[in-house]
């Protein structure tokens, strides 16, 4: 077998990237995506069928009537490089009009933009007809003083056009460690001020979204049982893959909703897809979801699992384009829960997908700018999508080496521009604790341009 330059063996860059020898040619014929595919919700469906009623869950602490299906105004429409407004405005009209009625932005999504275009396309309706929820994103320490915190709160109020926020969240708590909880949230009394604005009405539900350590998830909670903090409310990454995540409890949603179900707090549900992995699997596994329900997306399947458990108050899905809205309408209205049988089916699908395993990334964008240039989540998704198609092949042995390795190549140098590639990856670590999915960013770089490398100087064939 060749060897890579650096004295790795493909072999053994396919190993550190989990894939081992599966990717060969043969084994994955059934990966391909159906160019058919019309919708990042998994397939081709029709959306010519009328929701029914939404399904709603009551939130114990206010009694608030929360719809199943929330709208997560992280990937909003665009029009050029600016946010298309009028597209945001009618999404937003059309979720209002079939029951959905929880908005969930921050003022770092869409480049700072969202919050402004959230509180431009809800204003047109009645106050008392939807719940805003956002965060304090204050992740520089530039923002951890206590007066440039509240200013961040008070912006948020300001373009989102309201007098109060029904969900406020401290913003992805556990990067970073008990440290940087206490940085960004506890010596400056940030949450003491908080709680303050909970008492006088300006926040109606107080709570925190998770990634990372589950120290600090932990630690939280301590301060919920002692009674320091009341939490309203939590949101976590749940999906049918991270439900038994073997990597730990930090991920292990079965854990971190237990936690949350024994105390009776109520459990906000993010990437429920997987940053829409969930919705485009593999054929061979595909083909045993549509078999089981022919009429319905693969993405239908993720937000019932996610929805499925009681304490579940909303299921968030960043829905860019009319098609995402109307098949998520049509899985939560109404809701469908998943029976044991169903879950039982998912979980054995979820470790079936673990011999295919791509990086977890969900492009969010946290790891943004990359102080060197480099387009971190599109060199991720091009080496996915390759994954997918089956254009990462183990051995110039492999029928289809010289097609695979063309796609790859040719691909990558279309969607990165060569001075965005992996090659330019110093090792800075800067990314790393800004990543929600714990991915070793430097090292999956360095393994991918190593790859990279090995293909370019095998000219046969391409």
């Amino acid at each position: 077998m060749d060897k890579f330059s650096k004295k790795i063996e493909r072999r053994d860059f396919l190993k550190k990237l989990g894939l081992g020898g599966v990717v060969a040619g043969a084994a994955l014929a059934g990966c391909n995506r159906r160019a058919t595919d019309k919708l990042a919700n998994g397939n081709d469906v029709s959306t010519d069928r009328e929701p029914g009623e939404m399904t709603y869950r009551v939130n114990p602490n206010t009694g608030d009537r929360v719809s199943l299906l929330g709208y997560g105004m992280m990937r909003l429409p665009q029009r050029g490089r600016d946010l298309d407004q009028d597209a945001i405005n009618e999404l937003v009209d059309h979720a209002l009009k079939h029951g959905v009625n929880y908005f969930d932005t921050s003022p770092m999504y869409c480049k700072g933009e969202s919050e402004r275009a959230t509180g431009i396309a809800l204003s047109r309706h009645p106050r008392e007809s939807y719940f805003i929820a956002t965060k304090l994103s204050n992740f520089a320490p530039s923002t951890w003083p206590l007066q440039e915190s509240i200013k961040m709160f008070e912006n948020s109020l300001e373009y989102l056009q309201t007098t109060y926020i029904d969900y406020l969240l401290l913003h992805s708590v556990g990067g970073g460690g008990i440290a940087n909880l206490n940085d960004r949230f506890i010596n400056n009394k940030l949450l003491d001020y908080l709680k303050e604005q909970r008492a006088n009405g300006r926040i109606r539900n107080l709570g925190f979204s998770f990634h990372g350590d589950v120290e600090v998830y932990d630690h939280l909670l301590a301060m919920h049982d002692r009674g320091e903090v009341h939490w309203d409310f939590v949101q976590i990454q749940h999906n049918y893959v991270d439900w038994h995540n073997p990597e730990g409890n930090a991920k292990r949603s079965e854990y971190l909703y237990g936690e949350l179900e024994r105390r009776g707090i109520p459990a906000v549900v993010m990437e429920p897809l997987l940053g829409g992995r969930l919705s485009h699997l593999p054929d061979h596994l595909a083909n045993t979801l549509k078999e089981r329900k022919p009429g319905n997306s693969l993405a239908s399947w993720a937000f019932r699992f996610a929805g499925t458990q009681p304490g579940i108050l909303t299921v968030l899905s960043g829905m860019t384009y009319m098609e995402h809205l109307q098949d998520n309408l049509l899985t939560y209205s109404p809701f469908e829960p998943c029976t044991d049988e169903e879950i039982d089916f998912l979980i054995h699908t979820a470790v079936l997908l673990d011999r295919y395993p791509l990086v977890p990334c969900t492009k969010c964008q946290y790891c943004m700018p990359c102080p060197y240039g480099l387009n971190i989540p599109a060199i991720f998704e091009h080496y996915n999508k390759c994954v997918n198609e089956g254009n990462v092949a183990e051995s110039t042995a492999d029928p289809d080496y010289a097609k695979a390795r063309r796609a790859f190549l040719i691909g990558y140098d279309r969607s990165v521009p060569k001075l965005r590639q992996a090659s330019h990856c110093t090792g800075c670590g800067e990314c790393l604790s800004h990543c929600p999915q714990s991915i070793k960013i430097p090292q999956r770089l360095h393994d991918i341009d190593t790859y990279v490398e090995s293909l370019k100087r095998e000219t046969n064939g391409f």
